[in-house]
């Protein structure tokens, strides 16, 4: 296994040092000046690995030697708080006064204290009701930003072939608008109902839940003509673990401990274009 390690900001030779040993590994070579692969790293010390980074905020992640990016052919990401760092929910409820409330509801489902995400969405857009569907795109215009390192990654997973699917249980409104911005292949999300330029406080047709979204992997996958072992799922919330598990290899993001404990890789600290370092 090669063992890399990230950094927000240049690692130091003494982290080169101590984290060699650590990982009882045959050898240290820098991919950038924010991290480093350690080949031949023993997992029996992840343990020891894992509180070391912990303590210096690095993020690590065991890779298989031979594996390179290109042999994936799909990366599908979350979007809220994912590949977008906000809960577009959150904000449009913000517009009516509500931000508060449903943003409990919002973190409670995410780190999977609600079972039934269909629920859990259905009580917070009818929250809504009423609002004028201005506030989508005051959402879209003031509030929403990309995760750092989103544009890099991109770019990268393009350039090394893979095409790129973006499956949410926020909202088209978004993801059609990120689609064109950003040259995404697919998307998949939940429809507003809008009716005179009000939200009705329902959403139109099936609710992506956590099985749509793994169903939703597994269709495009079967259009690009892959197995889902070639695919990279990327999420934060408690209901992107079908998804993930049903992806090659599964990388958590800022995420919630139970996703965290689930992926392939998490990253705590880096941005999303720490994926293109790991291969």
């Amino acid at each position: 296994m090669n063992l890399v390690i990230q950094s927000t900001g240049p690692l130091s030779a003494d982290h080169h040092t101590t984290l060699v040993a650590l990982a009882r590994g045959s050898r240290v070579t820098p991919v950038d000046a924010n991290a480093v692969r350690i080949a031949g790293a023993d997992r029996a010390q992840r343990a020891d690995v894992q509180t070391y980074c912990a303590t210096h905020e690095l993020d690590y992640a065991y890779v298989d030697a031979d594996r390179q990016l290109r042999d994936f052919g799909l990366v599908a990401m979350d979007m809220d708080s994912t590949l977008i760092t906000i809960e577009c929910i959150d904000e449009i409820a913000d517009f009516c006064g509500l931000k508060a409330e449903v943003a409990a509801i919002t973190e409670a489902a995410m780190r999977g204290e609600i079972k039934d995400f269909n629920e859990s969405l259905t009580r917070r857009v009818a929250l809504l009701q009423g609002l004028d569907a201005s506030a989508l795109e005051r959402v879209y215009d003031e509030r929403l930003q990309l995760s750092p390192g989103a544009e890099r990654m991109l770019a990268g997973a393009k350039a090394a072939g893979l095409k790129t699917l973006l499956v949410s249980g926020g909202f088209t409104f978004f993801t059609e608008k990120l689609k064109a911005r950003l040259g995404l292949d697919f998307t998949r999300a939940n429809t507003l109902e809008i009716v005179n330029g009000k939200l009705t406080g329902k959403v139109v047709g099936e609710i992506v839940n956590a099985e749509v979204k793994a169903r939703t992997l597994r269709e495009t996958c079967a259009a690009l003509s892959i197995e889902p072992t070639r695919a990279i799922a990327m999420g934060d919330g408690s209901n992107d673990l079908k998804m993930m598990a049903a992806a090659g290899f599964s990388v958590a993001f800022r995420a919630k401990p139970v996703v965290r404990e689930a992926a392939s890789v998490a990253f705590n600290h880096v941005g999303l274009d720490g994926l293109l370092r790991l291969f």
